[in-house]
């Protein structure tokens, strides 16, 4: 199969890149990126004998010489920071050394030649942050962080940036360019994602739509997150007015601000998703990310070995378990008494499990696996 329309050297060095981890299944990478197996080795062999160069249709020239005179390895210095800008010294000589350049000078000398070319400002006070100890995730995919970025102004209408990052290795799952934020515009988007990368063990968002209601915290499960949590995804959401909850693809979107956003202006939705693939490319593979001591997120990151089912699993409790079917307004009958879920799962068999922890005449309230709520026979009902 050939590739996709978009960006196919971009997906050719993706898919070399994650090829590369250990113990990574080729042929199920080819499947998910959807070519052949036979493709996929051409293009590993050709990685393999010329690395990224390689994956061009054409021939290029290297850009940079792995031996350079000092001034050649000033003008290194100076054109890698005018191609991001908003990179510090730090960033600028671990990349230099990631691209194969020798005698690459120290982050101290590399921030010295930018203040000598009066290059040291930086967009948004960058370097100014306090660092501070971040909760991290042992493997990639145990949780995937969701957001919208706010709205995009362009000459023809608003965009609304999706992103996703993997919490533990910080690489970028889902940044597009959407229309809007409604469920319908999210779920094939995300179904891309799937497709690509496997389904993680949890997903967290915050509590507006698409993925639920800040007005019904305890059961604002959204259509959207039935979806989700069919596919075996448990669902967790931010605290109200708390968005550091989602701390690291907050701190993305300012790493996205400072690098694009705020530097580029775009024509349209198109364009400005094209902008969007060709940073992404460098977010991943190519950007020393500080959290990960100048590694780039490639290097941390591998599919998840749970496919995405093309077809939704039947909805199943344990034995014990009192299953009742959710009406059409969210209310349901169970032991006598009437309750309340969300309205997204009308028509759909929900479980009531005696709470452990609790005194009797209480029972958890089920949805597949997603706790949403209890439901208190010992309250009178209003």
């Amino acid at each position: 199969m050939p590739w996709n329309e978009v960006s196919a050297i971009d997906l050719r060095r993706e898919f070399v890149a994650l090829a590369g981890n250990e113990d990574a299944n080729i042929r199920l990478l080819c499947q998910r990126f959807g070519i052949s197996a036979k493709t996929g080795y051409k293009w590993l062999e050709r990685f393999r004998q010329g690395g990224t160069d390689a994956l061009s249709d054409r021939s290029r020239r290297p850009h940079e010489s792995p031996r350079r005179t000092e001034p050649g390895l000033e003008q290194a210095v100076l054109s890698l920071r005018s191609k991001h800008p908003a990179w510090g010294g730090r960033k600028l000589a671990r990349r230099l050394l990631d691209l194969g350049m020798e005698d690459v000078p120290a982050p101290s000398t590399v921030t010295e030649i930018l203040r000598r070319h009066e290059r040291l400002g930086t967009p948004d006070g960058e370097g100014t942050q306090q660092r501070y100890h971040r909760f991290e995730h042992d493997a990639p995919n145990q949780l995937w962080q969701i957001d919208f970025k706010s709205p995009i102004q362009t000459p023809r209408g608003v965009c609304h940036t999706l992103t996703a990052i993997d919490d533990h290795s910080r690489y970028n799952l889902i940044l597009n360019a959407c229309r809007r934020q409604g469920a319908v515009e999210v779920q094939p988007v995300m179904t891309e994602a799937f497709r690509r990368y496997g389904l993680p063990i949890r997903i967290n968002s915050d509590n507006g739509p698409p993925w639920g209601s800040p007005r019904e915290h305890t059961h604002g499960i959204s259509r959207l997150s039935v979806w989700l949590i069919r596919l075996g995804i448990r669902m967790s959401h931010s605290r109200p007015y708390h968005p550091q909850t989602n701390g690291k693809d907050e701190r993305f979107h300012r790493s996205l601000d400072r690098e694009l956003l705020k530097v580029k202006g775009f024509a349209d939705r198109p364009h400005l998703q094209i902008e969007l693939d060709r940073w992404r490319q460098c977010y991943n593979h190519e950007r020393p990310h500080e959290a990960l001591a100048l590694a780039v997120p490639a290097t941390r990151y591998k599919p998840s070995p749970r496919p995405y089912p093309e077809k939704l699993p039947a909805i199943e409790y344990v034995p014990g378990d009192t299953v009742v079917r959710v009406k059409w307004d969210g209310r349901f009958h169970a032991f006598g008494r009437a309750g309340k879920v969300s309205n997204a799962l009308m028509g759909l068999d929900i479980a009531l499990r005696p709470a452990s922890q609790h005194k009797d005449g209480i029972y958890d309230i089920y949805f597949c696996h997603q706790r949403i709520g209890k439901l208190d026979l010992r309250k009178s009902e209003k």
